[in-house]
């Protein structure tokens, strides 16, 4: 196994030296040792766990749950069906988002056509109930 120091794995990763510490200090970044001379030593092994970590902070996970995750992962086959359980929890919410996301994204799509209906046109486009159920989202009339 090869060893990695916080220069490499910031290098690896795509994360700064800050950053990786900062996981470490919330307790994300489990089983890292220190060399002779009080070095971070890391493995081939973290740089898949920080990837890990950072796709569950940016999809909404809390620290806290983070935490939960990590120290459950120390428990090893122990606690596989608690982490199983809490990641299926997450990857609910992760959809849930997704779902918003989409129809936030519809109606940004309609109101960029409609603009751009409006730009092409020089006249501000009727609001009709097809843009409406285009957007999937309910508009006020008037409101452009």
């Amino acid at each position: 196994m090869q060893e990695l120091h916080i220069g490499d794995i910031a290098s690896r990763t795509g994360r700064s030296v800050h950053t990786i510490r900062w996981y470490e200090r919330q307790g994300l970044i489990p089983g890292v040792c220190r060399d002779r001379g009080g070095r971070r030593v890391y493995s081939d092994d973290h740089v898949g766990w920080l990837d890990l970590m950072e796709r569950l902070r940016s999809t909404g996970m809390s620290i806290k749950t983070m935490r939960e995750y990590t120290a459950l992962a120390q428990q090893g086959a122990a606690a596989l069906s608690q982490r199983h359980a809490l990641l299926r929890a997450h990857q609910a919410n992760v959809q849930q988002n997704i779902l918003r996301w989409s129809d936030a994204l519809a109606l940004i799509d309609a109101k960029i056509e409609f603009y751009d209906e409006w730009m092409a046109s020089g006249e501000r486009p009727a609001v009709t109930p097809h843009r409406r159920v285009k957007a999937r989202v309910r508009t006020i009339d008037g409101i452009g």
